[in-house]
């Protein structure tokens, strides 16, 4: 059922940032190939926003290969740690979601997730399940097998402390938490990125004290956006999502900066072996021709062959032929006033932007466009006409204004 441990560790090992400790993953390889019983991979995601992006799918895809090698896949939606909110690098926690915006997000999650996972071998648990029903007492008992000073030895938590910034009670409870989760679920080994080392060894302590054996930690890199600068983040809007049109993924990709290459055909591109490394070659010396390869490749993983051909031929209309798409929708909207309608409205309501304020960035950031001239007035109003609107290089609306 299962091939040899050799094999298996060296499909895991690849884009891995380390394995924390790689002698117990070995363990319980060879006992799972002795006593023919899958490894229990566990990962976790908090609904904070309603899409995951490809930085996921590199952990992610890193679980469809334990699923592969015949081990079994727990996915935790950490609908309950997404009241707390847990900095991860961050200058300060992130906000409390109410139950209605983890419920709006989690609905989306299971169909981006099968892009990747294998059904058959995955298991879909909510972390809420075994956290809702601790009483204080349960609690009290949690906290008392970690100290403040270990706390402390998390690198944000760390600086914070050190720069006089608040840390509340309830923050240091997060990693507590996660690790819980692993012991409730008695995982074998648990996937984070860089950022998630500390939580993934705090869940190895609580099992130890709980009397099971510890998880090993698979620590993956973490992706940089399409800035080139921060990690992968739709709060940067440097992402791509998994469930994102095919055109989109497609132009995003082809957005990244040259320097980006290399990082992202190894994490995100499904070349491996040779091809991996003719594809970083070529990086090297035509840059262009690797990153249009990855775009079709990372469009087809998500969607499907077809749909990264139709992407690639609606990118060189766009970019190569200078042409506007053939699909450009057609939206009417009403000024409100005699005065016309402020540019951001439009943009707001005709979907190109999502709020009034990204759609002032977009005008600052020299995104928008109205009949091919760039925008600079943030204060500009439409008169009653018909306009083409344009928002960075790919997203258009035909806008009908009506008096």
């Amino acid at each position: 059922m299962f091939l040899p441990v050799d094999e298996q560790l060296d499909r895991i090992r690849q884009g891995a940032e380390k394995i924390v400790p790689e002698a117990e993953l070995v363990a319980k390889l060879e006992r799972s190939a002795k006593e023919n019983r899958p490894l229990i991979i566990k990962q976790g995601f908090d609904p904070t926003r309603p899409d995951l992006h490809i930085g996921h799918g590199v952990s992610i895809h890193k679980l469809r290969t334990f699923q592969d090698l015949g081990h079994r896949v727990v996915f935790v939606m950490g609908d309950f740690t997404a009241r707390v909110g847990d900095p991860s690098g961050r200058d300060e926690t992130r906000p409390m979601l109410s139950e209605e915006e983890i419920e709006s997000n989690l609905a989306t999650y299971e169909e981006q997730l099968f892009r990747i996972l294998d059904p058959e071998t995955t298991e879909i648990r909510r972390n809420s399940e075994w956290l809702a029903p601790l009483q204080l007492a349960d609690i009290l008992r949690l906290t008392s097998q970690y100290t403040v000073a270990r706390m402390l030895e998390r690198d944000d938590f760390a600086e914070r402390h050190r720069d006089g910034r608040a840390i509340s009670i309830v923050e240091f409870l997060y990693p507590m938490m996660q690790g819980y989760d692993s012991v409730a679920l008695r995982a074998d080994v648990e996937l984070g990125g860089t950022d998630q080392l500390f939580n993934l060894l705090l869940g190895r302590t609580l099992q130890e004290r709980a009397g099971q054996e510890p998880q090993v930690c698979l620590i993956m890199p973490l992706l940089r956006g399409t800035d080139g600068r921060r990690k992968m983040s739709k709060s940067y809007d440097n992402y791509i999502g998994i469930s994102m049109e095919a055109e989109e993924v497609f132009g995003r990709v082809m957005s990244i900066p040259d320097a980006l290459l290399d990082e992202w055909l190894s994490l995100t591109s499904s070349a491996r072996g040779d091809e991996l490394a003719r594809r970083r070659a070529q990086a090297g010396t035509d840059p262009l021709a690797a990153k249009r390869w990855l775009a079709g490749d990372i469009t087809a993983r998500y969607h499907d062959a077809e749909a990264a051909r139709r992407a690639r031929e609606a990118f060189d209309r766009l970019h190569r032929r200078r042409e506007i798409p053939e699909d450009v929708p057609e939206v009417a909207l009403s000024p409100g006033g005699p005065e016309g309608m402020w540019i951001a409205h439009v943009l707001r309501d005709s979907g190109l932007a999502h709020s009034s304020s990204e759609a002032g960035r977009l005008i600052r950031q020299g995104a928008v466009r109205v009949d091919g001239e760039v925008i600079a007035d943030r204060d500009l109003r439409l008169a009653p006409g018909e306009y083409l609107v344009q928002r960075g290089k790919r997203k258009f609306a035909r806008i009908s204004i009506r008096s």
